[in-house]
């Protein structure tokens, strides 16, 4: 199958482009490279466009005539969403409206959108479930769950099929070394973390401490890249026409930010400096996925997804696959 990959030379979009060449598909990535990298074009051909931009889209797609499209194209950093709500409404919402558009009128049926558990907000229960209430509380959330309500319109008025996969905590990088996690500027914490184990900052900050946790820190589900990417893969083949679905990627289990610091220190063995700040507002004391749903109807289960193999690969991508791959 050809697949277009809207922002594909990102983070989770390059990984899931060599995994659908690994799986016998054929990616071609349409990105306009303002936070992807072209060195990370590496499994087909790259196009180089914006997804508000209709005519350089319908070129793309009439030059390659791809059957179903995978959407990573979107704005994602949560502190800049509340001050540039504008911005982020117009890549991430105006955005797949304009992809939609052109995705018709070329016939395209097919999609998988990239969404995030940010669509649930705080939550009521745990673990979360797909049916649980969505009321984010920021903007970049509020993006998304606009986006997954015009997809399920769009199925149901136009007959298109749509899968929607809200990841939690995306981690980790390629256990090749061929890609990994590269923001600029960058606000993940366990890249923060392997930057001070790598000496390139001076310490890791900690926002709150006092949270009704074991250890009094947040704990977060982390799921390691190359198993979102095989949701993406096995999410082309389960989209029916007609009809949207939402499926969360997780582990179903947690690691508080200390936990997360023991790993890197053992896994690094360098001395990590950390800092003890306030709570950041609207951080939930603990985020954790229910993908029961994903294990029955994907027969997808996280395989990358251990605390010491996302660190593992995060660290082997930051000192040794990283400057091979950008050079």
């Amino acid at each position: 199958m050809r697949v277009l990959v809207t922002g594909g030379a990102g983070y989770i979009g390059s990984h899931t482009c060599k995994a659908l060449a690994e799986a016998g598909h054929s990616p071609i990535v349409y990105d306009n490279l303002q936070t992807g990298h072209e060195w990370a074009v590496k499994w087909g051909p790259l196009e180089r466009g914006d997804i508000n931009d209709s005519q350089t889209l319908a070129d793309a797609i009439e030059k390659h005539r791809p059957e179903a499209l995978i959407n990573f194209a979107a704005l994602t950093n949560v502190g800049e969403s509340k001050s540039e709500p504008v911005k982020y409404y117009r890549t991430n919402v105006a955005g797949v409206i304009n992809l939609l558009d052109v995705m018709m009128r070329s016939d395209i049926g097919t999609i998988v959108f990239s969404s995030t558990c940010a669509t649930y907000g705080v939550p009521a229960a745990l673990p979360i479930i797909e049916g649980a209430p969505q009321m984010p509380i920021n903007v970049y959330g509020r993006s998304k769950l606009m986006c997954e309500e015009v997809l399920r319109d769009a199925c149901s008025a136009h007959g298109l099929g749509a899968v929607a996969l809200r990841y939690f905590n995306a981690a980790g990088a390629d256990p090749d070394g061929e890609l990994g996690e590269e923001h600029e500027p960058e606000t993940h914490l366990i890249p923060l973390i392997l930057q001070t184990a790598q000496g390139s900052r001076s310490s890791i900050s900690v926002f709150g401490t006092d949270y009704d946790t074991p250890d009094g820190t947040c704990i977060r589900d982390y799921v390691h890249v190359n198993d979102l990417a095989a949701a993406h893969v096995a999410a082309l083949s389960a989209s029916k026409n007609g009809h949207f679905t939402a499926y969360n990627l997780g582990t179903g289990g947690g690691s508080s930010v200390h936990e997360v610091l023991a790993q890197a220190r053992a896994i690094t063995e360098k001395a990590i400096s950390v800092t003890s700040e306030a709570r950041r507002p609207g951080d939930p004391p603990v985020l954790v996925a229910d993908s029961s749903l994903a294990a029955e109807k994907l027969n997808w289960s996280p395989r990358y997804s251990s605390l010491d193999n996302i660190m593992e690969t995060a660290w082997k991508w930051m000192t040794e696959g990283r400057e091979s791959s950008i050079s």
